[in-house]
């Protein structure tokens, strides 16, 4: 059974993390540089952005992880280390800086860095800052998740234990990402550590499948990072019998991951850039899982339906809109929908045709800061859910001036 608790990356047994500012913001307030260790050398798991053009990170990382195993996770905030002549040297020396104040092996070392893209990174601020971030490593999941954070407004950390092998196991998790968010792999930096004994490949396996129907159902803006990297570390302290089969501990560690995943979208589009409320829309009665998901995550990236929510307008046709271009197999006469939130209930449409509603009653609906699409094909038993946020007269102006 699953339960929240306290703790973020460090609730799981072996790991310890914090966060500083070394200066590769300008603003001294913000902390910049984040740094993850685990006790001993850990299962690891990545996936990354499917974006042609990746950060030199990412091209680093993977060959880190090659054989399925890490143990430290450094990134930087303030600058992507994308399209630099130099990148892959400057995230191999943030690699071997880790190794000298830790002793963690820099092949051992996952590397990862958001911001701007195209701006060159120099070393010398990281190399300046990173003892004090090695001395000061412990228990500051929250620190870590603060030095990951761009044009985020809250800090996103999360933690549950559960049950495997009889033996009580922990999994918690930070991440980073609010605007060019489209991940079609995972999202924009998201580091999830368990002390869950579970073996790489199975690792791989439940990481593979859990972001087809989390992470990649997340939309802010239909632009997919550069940089984009999700990675899994088991320290497998629990004490669990290692997980080598998809068994029925298997099954409980997959439930964890997807709790964590799922509570990271919501967070995440919650605080899409300008946002005022999150937009969730579940899609049933589908013909099949491919079409479920095109639907839903079409209605969640449709710039029109985005202003509407914003405005906490009931206009339903741009719902039916992006249902008929999502790709989807959709028979347009069956569809059924309403919005939802904590004001109550409104069906807008039946059988592909509008319904009269309380104009009133939808403006209170569409006011509250979580509002939920709920949309039903009757073509099918499947079902899939995409989050999203309402698009603001704000997200033009931060990404109007984002790299100034």
């Amino acid at each position: 059974m699953l339960k929240e608790i306290d703790g973020g990356v460090c609730a799981p047994k072996g790991f310890r993390a914090n966060g500083v500012h070394c200066g590769i913001r300008k603003n001294k307030i913000k902390k910049d540089l984040a740094l993850i260790v685990a006790d001993t050398k850990c299962a690891t798991a990545c996936v990354y952005t499917t974006n042609l053009v990746k950060g030199a990170p990412i091209l680093v990382t993977r060959e880190h992880v090659a054989d399925g195993y890490a143990q430290a996770v450094v990134v930087n905030s303030g600058n992507a280390n994308t399209c630099n002549a130099n990148g892959v040297e400057i995230a191999e020396k943030m690699c071997a800086l880790v190794e000298e104040y830790t002793g963690v092996p820099a092949t051992d070392v996952v590397v990862a860095s958001t911001g701007v893209i195209g701006q060159k990174l120099s070393i010398d601020p990281i190399a300046g800052g990173m003892k004090s971030l090695c001395d000061g490593l412990g228990a500051h999941s929250s620190d870590a998740a603060e030095a990951i954070m761009t044009t985020d407004t809250v800090k996103k950390e999360i933690a549950f234990t559960f049950t495997a092998g009889g033996k009580e196991c922990r999994i918690g998790a930070i991440c980073k990402g609010v605007g060019m968010i489209c991940p079609n792999m995972a999202t924009m930096l998201m580091f999830v550590t368990t002390d869950a004994a579970i073996s790489p490949a199975m690792l791989r396996r439940a990481l593979n499948a859990d972001v087809k129907k989390s992470l990649n159902m997340l939309s802010v803006d239909r632009d997919t990072s550069t940089n984009d990297t999700l990675c899994v570390m088991a320290s497998g302290l629990a004490g669990n019998a290692e997980i080598v089969e998809p068994n029925a501990d298997y099954r409980a560690f997959c439930c964890a991951l997807n709790a964590v995943t799922t509570a990271m979208c919501r967070k995440l589009a919650s605080d899409g850039e300008g946002a005022t409320k999150l937009i969730e829309c579940t899609v049933s009665g589908a013909s099949s899982l491919k079409s479920a998901r095109l639907a839903a995550k079409s209605v969640i990236n449709s710039p029109l339906l985005k202003a509407a929510m914003f405005g906490a307008d009931a206009n339903w046709g741009r719902v039916l809109c992006a249902l008929g271009y999502s790709g989807a197999k959709i028979d347009v006469n069956k569809i059924d929908v309403a919005f939802r939130s904590a004001a109550g209930t409104v069906s807008v449409c039946e059988n592909g045709a509008g319904k009269e509603f309380s104009e009133e009653l939808a403006k209170k609906v569409l006011s509250e800061a979580e509002v939920y699409v709920d949309v039903e094909l009757h073509g099918g038993p499947y079902r899939a859910t995409a989050w999203g946020c309402d698009l603001t007269y704000d997200y033009v102006k931060i990404n109007g001036d984002y790299r100034t």
